[in-house]
């Protein structure tokens, strides 16, 4: 009998990049395009720890290699080698747990854990809500590392169930390793919403099905400032999803809240949050008026008046080439918002829509307001919470501006 022959250990995944792109990569940038990768020495697959040299034959960076993406390595690690294993991961998401230790008290149990590329884990968030946390990845690189990371939440977080959701882009690649969007990977399967609190409010996220990972956690800072502006005002939160503005105006002393969105859904999730809340004095006091309309038409054709109007859209720019429609309707949005204000209302004009700079939208809602013929003042613009911060441009996509009409 000949002896076995051992199977030789795969060469490391090696690639070298254009110019440009080590520039991008010493400068600390996350991504490497497919079109930047100039060669490499085999086929790589999902998951794979690949390494960039320069064209010195110097180590550049270290990152996760997706084969299926043009969005080929998310970078973990630019500067000299270094070793990448379970203590190297764990000491990544203490890091992330420490940079959130003081943001939040015991009236706060849903925030985001992990950001993504800004916390050193590139293509996959964590959010948590109550006792359940959501892992939403946004690239099969992440598939071939599953078990790492659920033992490492899992230390971190005894006792918690863990929700997968997944990107579009993934869920093919998903279904071939046994996975799908919704999976429940630690605990319980949830019977129904999972309910959290929020600087002391209770809320319902759908982890399994809903939007993002379940709830607009990034607005949370925005929410609070509204519920301290809602006092005695009557309040429109338009595209108001599950009404996270709505109630914080509510508890704000609003003497009346108008949800608006064209999902009967959304609005039916709004009516079961003020519900989870009628303890509050506040809110039962507030009369709370659901609306099932399309935003732009409603808002060009009522002749309602309020004291102050939350503008919050989902994303309009989803791509590049949408970028210049998406400042006209910011623009359409904010001079109609406008002109439904009483004198000394004011307007909350918020965009998600990574495509549309800081910028442009401020200066797009400061015009509408210029050309409305009223005197306005600027009170503030906003931009990311502080568990949602943003370590490079592309990253950066919420921003807010107040403004507060005179005549």
């Amino acid at each position: 009998m000949s002896a076995p022959v051992a199977t030789p250990a795969r060469s490391r995944l090696r690639l070298r990049v254009t110019a440009a792109a080590e520039s991008h990569l010493r400068a600390g940038h996350p991504w490497l395009y497919e079109s930047s990768v100039r060669e490499q020495n085999r086929a790589g697959e999902a998951g794979e720890l690949a390494v960039v040299y320069d064209r010195r034959d110097r180590f550049l960076a270290l990152g996760l290699y997706d084969p299926a993406s043009p969005l080929r390595l998310r970078v973990l690690h630019t500067g000299s080698p270094v070793t990448v294993d379970e203590a190297w991961w764990a000491a990544r998401l203490d890091a992330a747990l420490l940079r959130r230790a003081s943001l939040f008290g015991p009236d706060t149990d849903g925030y985001r854990v992990v950001n993504g590329e800004s916390d050193g884990f590139p293509g996959a968030v964590v959010d948590r809500y109550a006792d359940t946390l959501v892992l939403k990845l946004y690239t099969a690189a992440w598939f071939p590392h599953l078990p790492l990371l659920l033992r490492l939440l899992e230390d971190r977080f005894p006792g918690f169930r863990v929700v997968l959701r997944l990107s579009r882009n993934t869920q093919d690649a998903a279904g071939e390793v046994g996975l799908h969007d919704g999976l429940t990977l630690v605990g319980h399967e949830p019977d129904g919403p999972v309910i959290f609190r929020e600087s002391g409010l209770r809320f319902e996220s759908d982890v399994v099905r809903g939007q993002k990972t379940g709830f607009f956690l990034d607005q949370r800072e925005n929410r609070r400032r509204v519920g301290e502006m809602s006092r005695g005002r009557r309040v429109l939160n338009a595209f108001s999803f599950s009404g996270g503005f709505s109630l914080y105006a509510a508890r704000g002393g609003a003497s009346e809240v108008v949800s608006l969105d064209i999902s009967a859904h959304a609005l039916e999730s709004a009516r079961r949050n003020f519900a989870l809340n009628a303890d509050d004095p506040q809110v039962a006091a507030c009369h709370h008026e659901t609306v099932q309309a399309d935003v732009f038409e409603w808002l060009s054709d009522t002749r309602r008046e309020f004291d102050l109007i939350v503008l919050d859209p989902p994303s309009l720019a989803r791509r590049e080439s949408e970028r210049a429609g998406a400042i006209r309707a910011y623009g359409r949005l904010a001079g109609d918002g406008l002109r439904r204000l009483a004198r000394g209302g004011i307007l909350v004009s918020a965009s998600c829509s990574a495509h549309v700079s800081a910028e442009e939208f401020w200066d797009v809602v400061r015009g509408a307001a210029d050309r409305s013929g009223r005197r306005w003042r600027e009170l503030a613009t906003t931009r990311h919470a502080p568990d949602h911060h943003a370590t490079f441009p592309e990253a950066e996509y919420l921003k807010a501006i107040y403004l507060r009409l005179d005549s």
